[in-house]
């Protein structure tokens, strides 16, 4: 038998075939000969034997049916060139059920905030007083805001809670100490940890208590000329169980202020509304921390809040001023778009009740088990009425984001029964938009919480097409 691989045309004879014509004229010959060396070379692989006959990056099969087809190489060398044009940073489809995905960006933005985004996109009054037609300063734009809705003396906003953690232990504690328990020595994700963060921020560390407990009289013993500051730390990422003890932050705020230092409270993820309204477990806000007395509280301003990504620091005037005084502050400042989204979204929290309606990531935590049950079953009999296999089955969400470690929210997701159901998976991430889904126990799920009701056409569309190919 001969090799099948001398089948395979010349490209010079490719580029002038009528079914390339259109694409080398809009994409430039140089270009189009580029790729269809690439897909040859893939082809000739396949051929040989190596790679089986494999599904192509463009989702169409490339295999000894397509030797010689002009058609099929304008159509495949089209997929890849588009691939290629595609942004690097794309909206995609969250199909998993995870709230605050960190992987997929957190915090979808309100309705609000994308508006305020594109008005602020242009020329802005970023540092400019208008009334005064004078130089003004950008970190007055939320500042009002978060005083009314905190209670807080002063607020400053910088580009994340890990900036706005540096800042506040390099303005008030560097060269000295600082005391925390060995309980919150937390990492925050993507290998940074408080230790470290404490260390750059040229503050040594003093650890108190243990792992599993500490105590008020662990701190006191720890204080001396040496210490600028108490550090409390949240434990968002993460539960310690059992036998545990830990200090109130009232407490440790007494003893701050008997000592004569602050309280510096790092909240992580950082609510505004009490969270028990919307079926979850009690979570400290920012305004119930500086109740306790903490002296500079901070907190993001992606996770909880569902805003943009920020860091944000609350507290005692004085210190506040300290910290805009800082050289590290102008490094670590946020930019016009960040401080737009910020405020129009904390603008929604002047009604609590808006802000759940409008705010996505509180309107998909507040969601009723009946209505995510009431979408999966459409969703599913959409599907199934297309050839689909699918079902509506109970499933769990997350919060993500390093929130609410463990907590269940109850869900019902879409489950589809698929040959290939990883190349399914796989293959819809490659979509336009991409659909990102979960696969367990052999099966597809998708979680109606995180997708928007405007989306479900084009998911639909997208399982629809690639179910029917892999039964192809």
């Amino acid at each position: 038998m001969s090799d099948p691989r001398r089948a395979i045309p010349a490209v010079e004879a490719l580029l002038e075939a009528t079914a390339l014509a259109p694409l080398v004229e809009r994409a430039g010959r140089e270009r189009v000969t580029a790729v269809l060396r690439e897909i040859q070379a893939e082809l000739r692989e396949r051929l040989a034997g190596r790679a089986g006959g494999e599904a192509s990056p463009g989702g169409r099969r490339a295999d000894a049916r397509h030797i010689a087809d002009p058609a099929w190489y304008a159509e495949e060398t089209e997929r890849r060139i588009e691939r290629a044009d595609r942004p690097s940073l794309r909206r995609v489809i969250n199909a998993t059920g995870v709230v605050l995905h960190t992987n997929l960006g957190r915090a979808p933005l309100a309705e609000a905030a994308l508006q305020a985004v594109a008005g602020a996109a242009g020329y802005a009054s970023l540092e400019y007083d208008l009334e005064g037609g004078s130089r003004g300063s950008r970190h007055g734009h939320c500042a009002g805001l978060l005083r009314e809705l905190t209670g807080a003396g002063d607020a400053l906003v910088v580009n994340n809670n890990a900036a706005a953690v540096v800042l506040a232990l390099n303005t008030l504690a560097a060269g000295r100490s600082a005391v925390i328990s060995r309980g919150e020595l937390v990492e925050i994700g993507g290998s940074f940890r408080v230790p470290e963060i404490m260390a750059r921020s040229g503050v040594r560390m003093r650890e108190v208590g243990a792992t599993n407990r500490t105590h008020l009289a662990d701190y006191r013993n720890a204080l001396g000329p040496d210490v600028a500051v108490i550090l409390k730390v949240h434990r968002s990422n993460f539960r310690v169980e059992g036998f545990t003890a830990e200090v109130p932050a009232r407490q440790l705020a007494e003893l701050a202020d008997e000592a004569g230092i602050p309280l510096l409270h790092d909240l992580g993820s950082g609510a505004l509304l009490d969270m028990t309204e919307l079926g979850l477990p009690p979570e400290p806000t920012a305004a119930s921390v500086l109740e306790d007395g903490a002296a500079v509280a901070t907190l993001s301003g992606d996770k909880l809040m569902g805003g943009p990504q920020a860091g944000i620091l609350l507290g005692r005037p004085a210190l506040l001023r300290r910290m805009r005084a800082n050289p590290l502050c102008r490094a670590l400042r946020p930019d016009k778009l960040t401080l737009a989204a910020l405020e129009a979204t904390l603008r929604l929290y002047r009604d609590p009740a808006r802000a759940v309606r409008e705010i996505p990531t509180l309107r998909m935590l507040a969601a009723s088990p009946d209505e995510l049950a009431g979408r999966a079953r459409a969703l599913a009999d959409r599907l199934e009425a297309a050839g689909v296999t699918a079902a509506a089955v109970a499933a769990d969400s997350k919060v993500g984001g390093g929130a609410y470690p463990g907590a269940v929210l109850p869900s019902t997701a879409v489950a589809i029964d698929a040959p290939r159901v990883q190349d399914l998976a796989r293959r819809l991430r490659l979509e336009d938009p991409p659909v990102i889904a979960r696969v367990r126990e052999d099966r597809l799920l998708l979680d109606p919480r995180t997708i928007a009701p405007a989306e479900e056409d084009a998911l639909v569309s997208a399982v629809v097409r690639l179910f029917g190919e892999a039964d192809e």
